[in-house]
């Protein structure tokens, strides 16, 4: 341990002569963006992004190792590295940054160990790493490892910080990026610059070991371009292929979405000297359109990082979901920058030959173009340990432990991934066998033996094909509904609306004319078309990101529904809705009608009664009286009671309408007339009560047996108004001479104005209605307060 701590010091005083602090960039994007938060200025040249190391101390027992608060030159990226690719560190690797921002420090946070450095071995310089972690513009850092309680064997050899700055313009500020429940930081950071720490006692600092470590305590000599070997299995024979003069082929359905990302790939590498270059065959076309991506150039890639040539598959198989970064907090207009952090971390940190994935998604679902070489090409990435052969890589970013990706995420995946799988005929819903080019174990615990086929589902995540969480166990989770966005058909389709008709229950009703609106789950960028179907007949057909299309419906019951075309061509139908049209008027099958009704009478109101029936040949929607007020009635409504000022004749206007909208009017007229006591004939004794509570002021009361009131009128309904008493009588009733009714007055509450007593006739004509007091024991007396009819 003597020994590795005199390295160490020398690295660390290397490094500090060399660059004095760590970097830093900020929550970065580009130079410019758009609305979308997508680089504005894809014409201009790339970023330089900036890359400083600093070797961790380990303890005497090497049981642990730290690197000690200090500031730092700014980054937004950052991971440790060791010199040895198939070293593990088998406990916690933690960092805490502070913000350039706020200059708050952050809570410990961890560093993802279960990365394995040797997906890209067969290349000096390859080292084994933590995941990288993207903190944000930050200024100062503090890092801490220690093994696992029981590890037999202690920390990796050099073991080393390297901070990332991706270069570009600062964007705003992303969400706070400590966990919950992190550790609070100390409040007063040591101010030494990557100084470094004081030897032990009795040690040189100035000794050094063989290999010479350069800037960082990493040997020296840049990764060599030797041939690339997949892990377990022997180097590559066929040389790498040029592909300075081959333009993609287009995919064979231009995708029509959105989005300022041009689909091209990135320029060709530039092949090294003396390597055959075969012609590259052109790419071929997809079952699917290709989604937008955001080109290396897009991005700013700085191309001079790596100047090898990509490596070919034969083809692609299965993709293999990752995720990257292992922070939610950022904005998607720093996505950008986090892919130039990443590829600049997988090349001057990991020793690969460039970005590991073949594409990234953010959670906003923009696509960026990974490793070169031609986002329409079988490009050999380093991104699942034993299974980069026949296969492809994307890289969701962000930390999807407990939080769901975004459905922007993992549409975006889903089409990515149909659209590479569709060019070498996959099925995204399918599974395929892979052979396996390194001895491994999956996350689940199924082992793998190097040379030997397994069955993999062709949307498979990281962990199925090496033991690692990745890409998170809810993401994880999400991917049967990626592959069911992927292979479709369409679901969740069905009508959500029919304008221009009117629903009765399950029904539609409409004259001719209609616009159906549907929704679906699957998001319109997978979605080729949609039709309009009428009896199972294609009326209109729009695009994908269309929900609605217009009818004209001949008379007739009609089944509606919506077929989708997915974009593999797997279609699906809505649930029919049934659209009944018709031009036929409702009609009033009993027309308007008048009669007076019990109730209190007044000067300026009698009660009344309005009676009507309506039907239709479909369905009645509703009766809506006009005039001379506004009420609505329901199709199985009949009557309504109103009230009408007396002695003016008043028009009654109702109109029918059915479901489909056609209508039908009636009305009729009325006039109540009030005819005093005074109007009547008496016969026997009746004696005037005068009060303000009586119609016009009086009234007649009679006790004697037989006395009797005679009004004559011409009316088609007649109403006796009375007062009432607990102490009134009854009263014999006679209409046109035929005794009609006994009508007791009696009440337990005193009542004037009283209509106790109505009748009416289908026409109007000449009537009697004559009144005789019965003589009731113990309660003789009637008051009666005139008679009203309806003209």
């Amino acid at each position: 341990m003597k020994a590795q701590r005199r390295v160490w010091t020398t690295a660390a005083l290397t490094t500090a002569a060399v660059v004095g602090v760590l970097v830093f960039q900020g929550v970065t994007g580009t130079s410019g963006t758009d609305g979308d938060g997508r680089p504005a200025d894809t014409k201009s040249g790339p970023v330089k992004a900036d890359v400083h190391r600093a070797a961790l101390k380990t303890s005497a027992d090497g049981g642990s190792a730290s690197l000690s608060r200090r500031d730092a030159e700014p980054f937004s990226l950052l991971g440790v590295t060791w010199t040895d690719p198939a070293a593990k560190v088998t406990g916690r690797v933690e960092a805490r940054t502070r913000s350039a921002a706020t200059g708050e420090w952050t809570g410990w946070l961890p560093l993802d160990t279960e990365v394995d450095g040797r997906t890209e071995t067969g290349r000096s310089g390859v080292r084994g790493t933590t995941e990288p972690r993207w903190v944000g513009p930050s200024n100062g850092v503090e890092v801490r490892v220690s093994t696992a309680d029981g590890a037999r064997a202690g920390l990796p050899e050099g073991l080393r910080l390297d901070t990332v700055d991706p270069g570009g313009a600062p964007a705003p500020l992303a969400a706070d990026t400590t966990p919950a429940g992190a550790e609070p930081a100390p409040l007063a950071p040591e101010p030494a610059a990557l100084a470094a720490d004081e030897p032990s006692p009795g040690e040189d600092p100035t000794a050094t070991e063989e290999p010479t470590a350069g800037p960082g305590g990493e040997p020296t000599g840049e990764p060599g371009e030797g041939p690339t070997e997949e892990p377990g299995g022997t180097p590559t024979d066929e040389p790498s292929p040029a592909t300075a003069t081959e333009s993609p082929a287009p995919p064979s359905s231009p995708d029509p979405g959105t989005g300022t990302a041009s689909p091209t790939p990135s320029a060709s590498p530039t092949t090294p000297t003396g390597t055959p270059s075969p012609t590259l065959p052109p790419a071929p076309p997809s079952t699917v359109p290709q989604p937008p991506i955001l080109s290396r150039t897009a991005w700013k890639a700085d191309e001079s990082l790596n100047g090898e040539a990509p490596d070919y598959l034969d083809g692609v198989k299965a993709v293999f979901v990752h995720h990257t970064a292992q922070t939610n907090a950022y904005s998607c207009a720093d996505s950008a920058a986090i892919v130039r952090g990443l590829h600049t971390y997988h090349v001057k940190s990991n020793g690969w030959k460039d970005l590991g994935y073949n594409f990234v998604v953010d959670k906003c679902g923009t696509v960026f173009e990974g490793r070169k070489g031609g986002v329409d090409r079988p490009v050999m990435g380093a991104h699942t340990y034993g299974f980069n052969r026949d296969t492809a890589g994307i890289a969701v970013i962000g930390m999807y432990t407990d939080t769901r990706a975004a459905t922007a995420a993992t549409t975006a995946v889903a089409r990515v991934a149909a659209w590479k799988l569709g060019q070498y005929k996959g099925d995204p819903a399918g599974s395929v066998q892979l052979t396996a080019g390194a001895d491994g174990k999956n996350f689940a615990g199924k082992t793998f033996t190097a040379g030997r086929a397994y069955p993999f589902q062709q949307i498979s995540g990281h962990r199925d094909g090496f033991n690692t969480e990745c890409p998170g166990g809810s993401l994880y989770a999400q991917l049967p509904a990626v592959r069911s966005l992927a292979a479709g058909p369409v679901t969740g389709l069905t009508i959500a609306s029919v304008t221009g008709a009117n629903a009765s229950g399950s029904t539609y009703y409409t004259r001719s004319k209609i616009t159906v609106g549907w929704r679906a789950t699957t998001p319109a960028s997978l979605v080729r078309s949609y039709e309009l179907l009428v009896g199972g007949k294609p009326v209109a057909t729009v695009g994908g990101g269309v929900t609605s299309a217009a009818a004209t419906l001949i008379a007739g019951k009609h089944a509606v529904q919506v077929r989708a075309t997915h974009q593999s061509g797997k279609t699906s139908l809505s649930p029919a809705a049934t659209v009944v049209a018709e031009t036929t008027p409702p009609v009033f099958s009993t027309k308007p009608a008048l009669t007076l009704r019990t109730g209190t009478v007044n000067a300026t109101a009698v009660p009344l009664t309005l009676k009507w029936k309506a039907t239709d040949a479909a369905a009645l929607k509703e009766v809506r009286l006009t005039a001379p007020v506004a009420r609505t009635y329901g199709p199985t409504t009949g009557s309504a009671s109103h009230t009408a000022k007396p002695g003016v004749t008043t028009a009654w206007k109702m109109t029918a309408y059915d479901q489909a909208g056609n209508s039908a009017a009636a009305s009729v007229p009325g006039a109540p007339v009030i005819l005093q006591e005074s109007a009547a004939k008496k016969t026997g004794k009746w004696t005037t009560k005068s009060s303000g509570s009586y119609l016009g002021g009086k009234s007649y009361s009679s006790s004697t047996k037989n006395a009797a009131l005679t009004w004559t009128f011409t009316g088609r309904s007649a109403a006796w108004v009375v007062s009432r008493a607990a102490t009134s009588g009854q009263a014999y009733v006679y209409v046109d001479g035929k005794k009609a009714a006994t009508v007791d007055l009696k009440s337990s509450t005193t009542k004037y104005r009283d209509a106790i007593w109505t009748t009416s006739w289908s026409s109007s004509a000449k009537h009697t209605v004559k009144i005789v007091v019965v003589g009731t024991k113990g309660r003789p007396t009637l008051t009666t307060d005139g008679l009203v009819y309806l003209k």
